[in-house]
């Protein structure tokens, strides 16, 4: 049905318009907004604030950068709203784009997508969904370059971040950033040391039109967040100078949702989009910054075992989107109960039960979600998960820790199905290992393997 629809949309609305872009720095800080349209009657205006703090550069050392990373922001917030109509022709007024440049934006766009085109039955290809057209070359954009060796630390309130800040936010000129912040993540820095509102702020603000037109049946989905934050990221190292932009994405993020496909909730935190983006931002936008993933090395379960030993965290950390906004773990969603399984081998049932409220391994409500995760069933849930195996080595670890003990029902579960696992599981899972395909510069790296060892 929906890809009926995806068709009678693209005729009804033929052309995406990115018409325009503007910005102003003052006392206050850095603002920006975008006009997007899809037809006269359809006009986005979405913005997005970043507050004046002392770690921001002159106006004079910022000012020329800002064209081309303000615009740039504009190309991965368009397709928020482009998703709506999925115009057949994108034109892209403020700038021109190379050839290459559109074809790299091709990419990120589809297989950013490529949870919503699955989810809305949606049949396209990447060489049929869109037509970049972007003529205008009489603004040229000026690449930008940092002034130290500091490092943006992203922190969303999650153990990953929260293993990164306190590995690395020791270190000098350390900066964490937060976009539309949540209690987790600001309790979180302010635990780590930081000084209250001693980080970045991004507020980004959405254009409630796209709330109207999703409640009037136009399309809705998943699109590639992790992107997104990526452009904001070299907009920050932009305003306060620094070189390096560490993320918190490890290596299990490479998985594919849907198995022998590229569909992948987590694109944009997988390596291929990871190592694509830095060749982009190297080409033209700052050749001189470095964005990578500080945990990329590391899979899910030794993140969790390393993020146990940081106790000061266990009560304010959160991963679960359902309770951002009321600070809490809903307690019934797959991230939540992945987040359960890979903690549990390392920490005492009495603490987890302090830290989620329950027992999520008793509850009959997850049965669905634990065998996605576990690969009982056929495909993984559309959410920010480990893998397969790394779920079965964290299952297998607790039963094993229960020996001799009646099993909850989930535990239970598995092990009556224990024979429809149609894989063995790495026993190496549950040791150390390093996964080679990185980006971490050395200095980092370093950092890293000592925390794996300590």
């Amino acid at each position: 049905m929906s890809n009926n629809k995806f068709h009678q949309l693209r005729d009804e609305f033929p052309v995406f318009v990115y018409r325009d872009y503007s910005y102003s720095l003052d006392n206050s800080g850095l603002k920006g907004s975008f006009r997007f349209e899809t037809g006269p009657d359809h006009v986005f205006c979405p913005s997005f604030f970043i507050p004046r703090k002392d770690f921001f550069l002159p106006d004079e050392v910022i000012a020329p950068g800002l064209p081309s990373l303000v615009f740039h922001i504009g190309l991965i917030e368009l397709i928020s709203y482009w998703k709506a109509a999925c115009p057949p022709v994108v034109e892209i007024i403020p700038h021109g784009l190379t050839k290459d440049q559109q074809e790299w934006w091709k990419r990120v766009y589809f297989h950013g997508l490529g949870e919503f085109f699955y989810l809305n039955g949606i049949d396209t290809g990447i060489d049929r969904f869109m037509e970049i057209r972007a003529t205008n070359e009489s603004v040229p954009l000026r690449p930008v370059r940092p002034v130290n060796e500091g490092v943006i630390i992203p922190v969303g309130g999650g153990k990953d971040s929260v293993l990164t800040l306190e590995v690395l936010g020791k270190q000098t000129d350390s900066l964490p950033l937060v976009m539309n912040p949540v209690k987790a993540a600001v309790d979180c820095i302010v635990r780590s040391g930081c000084s209250e509102g001693g980080y970045l702020e991004i507020r980004r603000t959405l254009d409630p039109h796209l709330l109207e037109l999703n409640s009037l049946g136009f399309l809705n989905g998943h699109t590639p967040f992790s992107a997104l934050l990526a452009f904001y990221t070299i907009l920050a190292a932009h305003l306060t100078g620094r070189k390096y932009i560490a993320l918190s994405n490890e290596s299990s993020a490479n998985e594919p949702t849907i198995p022998g496909t590229m569909i992948n909730h987590q694109f944009s935190k997988s390596f291929a989009f990871e190592t694509d983006f830095r060749d982009y931002v190297k080409k033209y936008l700052s050749s001189d910054t470095e964005y990578f993933s500080f945990l990329r090395p590391l899979h899910e379960i030794q993140i969790a075992r390393l993020f146990a030993g940081y106790p000061q965290y266990h009560d304010i950390f959160r991963s679960c989107n359902a309770g951002s906004k009321t600070n809490s773990w809903c307690g019934k969603c797959s991230k939540c109960l992945f987040a359960w399984i890979i903690l549990s081998p390392f920490l005492s049932e009495e603490k987890m039960n302090l830290i989620f409220g329950k027992d999520l391994y008793n509850d009959p409500g997850l049965t669905l979600y634990f065998d996605q995760l576990t690969g009982l069933a056929a495909e993984k849930p559309f959410d920010c998960v480990g893998t397969v195996d790394e779920v079965n080595a964290a299952v297998r670890e607790v039963i094993r820790q229960r020996a001799g003990r009646p099993l909850p029902l989930l535990l239970q579960r598995y092990r009556n199905h224990a024979a429809e696992m149609t894989a063995p599981v790495d026993p190496g899972l549950m040791k150390d290992s390093f996964d080679p395909h990185h980006q971490v510069p050395a200095p980092f790296l370093n950092l890293l393997k000592n925390a794996l060892h300590a």
